[in-house]
């Protein structure tokens, strides 16, 4: 037994040897520097005075009561919340849509596949210079096919118009423009990740509970809401999840589009510009430790939903 703990204990440490060098490279590239901006949060710190920052300087809570009592920090989570349940509800849905539109084998579906992949491999600087030449009010071609065959009274400016009024039986609805705008460019451009999900899921699902059921009389669509979506559940929660994590902290998208302008700016838009414009080092760095604790509350709230639903974390 002495030999044989010996032998335990060598893998061990050799095992340790082995993963040390990875560790080492995840604490000096990820914790410390995560530490390190959760104690900024505490101090007065500009950007200016980064180099010579004391980290055993005395800590405060000036930044998170500056921060809380912003105006500016309640529109942006509220924007962030929009932002993020559209696009989460837009990229989720449309992977559900392609992932049943090629279930079914067909002549071309493997290359109609990769093509639901462009938008999420595609660079984004690439991409959001197409959408913004698209929806361009002056040359785009959204807003030439609007005026001539659609009938608009005129081009929209998609990404610089914060609001837009329309009159629906006698009533003035105001539509948030740039904001629903770059809500389509998020799912539209991240719905292949979902559809890989969900794809794979109805790889390895069963054909005979639905072949019963359409014997049985059932038509597609209940066949799809009694039997396939309900298997399609768990995965589709961990989508939104993931999406709901990713998007919360989405930041190029929006500041390529519209520069956060437009009643687009969300909090990390807000962050950036409490760092670079204000050069705020405690501030921005509050606001970053605000924004953890949201999404770590979202993850309780997920974790404490799938465990009464007794699914596996």
């Amino acid at each position: 037994m002495a030999r044989r703990r010996t032998l335990t204990q060598r893998d061990a440490r050799t095992g340790l040897a082995l993963i040390s060098p990875t560790l080492i490279i995840v604490l000096a590239a990820v914790v410390v520097p995560l530490l390190w901006s959760v104690l900024i949060a505490f101090q007065h710190l500009k950007l200016i005075q980064i180099g010579t920052a004391d980290p055993f300087a005395a800590l405060t809570l000036d930044n998170f009561s500056r921060v809380l009592g912003s105006s500016a920090l309640w529109s942006s989570l509220s924007t962030t919340i929009a932002y993020t349940i559209g696009s989460v509800v837009v990229s989720v849905g449309l992977g559900l849509f392609a992932a049943m539109l090629v279930r079914k084998p067909f002549r071309g579906r493997t290359l109609v596949r990769a093509a639901f992949l462009l938008p999420y491999v595609a660079p984004i600087v690439a991409v959001t210079f197409v959408w913004r030449m698209m929806l361009n009010p002056e040359f785009g071609i959204i807003n030439e096919l609007g005026t001539g065959v659609f009938g608009w009274p005129g081009p929209i400016p998609f990404l610089t118009q914060a609001t837009a009024h329309w009159n629906l039986l006698g009533v003035d609805l105001p539509i948030p423009t740039a904001l629903l705008t770059v809500i389509a460019f998020e799912g539209w451009r991240n719905f292949p990740f979902a559809f890989l999900f969900i794809m794979a899921r109805l790889e390895a699902m069963s054909t005979e509970p639905e072949e019963a059921a359409l014997v049985d009389g059932a038509g597609p669509f209940q066949s799809f809401r009694y039997i396939v979506l309900p298997q399609l559940v768990p995965v589709i929660g961990l989508l939104a999840l993931l999406r709901t994590i990713w998007t919360f902290n989405d930041f190029d998208d929006i500041f390529l589009l519209t520069g956060g302008a437009a009643g687009t700016q969300v909090a990390s838009v807000r962050i950036y510009e409490l760092l670079t414009v204000q050069r705020d080092v405690g501030a921005a760095s509050a606001q970053s430790v605000v924004m953890a604790v949201l999404l770590i509350a979202m993850l309780a709230i997920y974790w404490t939903i799938a465990r009464r639903r007794g699914e596996k974390i």
